[in-house]
């Protein structure tokens, strides 16, 4: 007879879910594997967009995955597990923005590419030359703006855009009222518009970028 906690509960039915409780109870490596594959870029690219550096943010979706192993027993059976991941993730980069704080660098100096991400928001049909640089031109604006936002807004602005999260799971993973992320999304947005008017007096991009056009909220 197998073990009883071989069995799954029957509310489960997202398979992040049955693969974390194999986690939680049995600490099943193929179980957590399956896991770090189906979730390893989309939480590197989280923490790209939230420090602005590629690089560092492989280190810290390592380690993200690595805590969501050590605190397994934390885990609620009820909760998503995108929740408890993105949480963790997030409480990562703050640190990390933080120390930086701390040693005084700027996130915007250490700043490098990141291949295609946020230039696929405004791909036309079939772009031609001109098009694709004036899109990628947008694309780095966008991505200089997100990164000048503090980092409470900035988050809202990733997991409401990138993630696609309703308000309820902003509020959920941020711990905060539901009104609480629309008025920070709100305020991004006022912010957004005004470094991209600034951005904008800078950069021979045109027309001129707006964050509701180009982010699509």
């Amino acid at each position: 007879m197998p073990r009883p906690s071989r069995f799954l509960p029957r509310l489960f039915s997202a398979r992040d879910e049955q693969l974390m409780w194999r986690v939680k109870l049995d600490d099943d490596p193929h179980a957590f594997d399956d896991l770090m594959l189906r979730w390893q870029k989309p939480i590197q690219d989280l923490c790209t967009r939230m420090t602005g550096d590629a690089h560092r943010a492989e280190d810290l979706a390592q380690t993200a995955f690595t805590r969501v192993f050590a605190r397994r027993a934390d885990w609620e059976p009820t909760a998503k597990f995108s929740t408890f991941l993105w949480r963790i993730a997030l409480n990562l980069c703050h640190d990390e923005l933080r120390s930086r704080q701390r040693r005084g660098e700027c996130s915007l100096d250490d700043l490098t590419e990141e291949e295609g991400s946020d230039s696929a928001l405004m791909a036309a049909d079939q772009p031609g030359p001109d098009m694709l640089m004036e899109t990628s031109e947008r694309a780095d604006l966008v991505r200089d703006a997100l990164l000048k936002l503090p980092s409470h807004y900035r988050e809202v602005v990733v997991l409401r855009h990138y993630e696609q999260l309703k308000f309820h799971e902003i509020a959920e993973v941020m711990d905060i009222p539901q009104g609480t992320a629309k008025s920070r999304m709100a305020e991004a947005l006022n912010q957004l518009t005004r470094l991209l008017q600034h951005l904008n007096e800078r950069s021979s991009c045109t027309p001129k970028t707006q964050p509701k056009e180009l982010l699509a909220l």
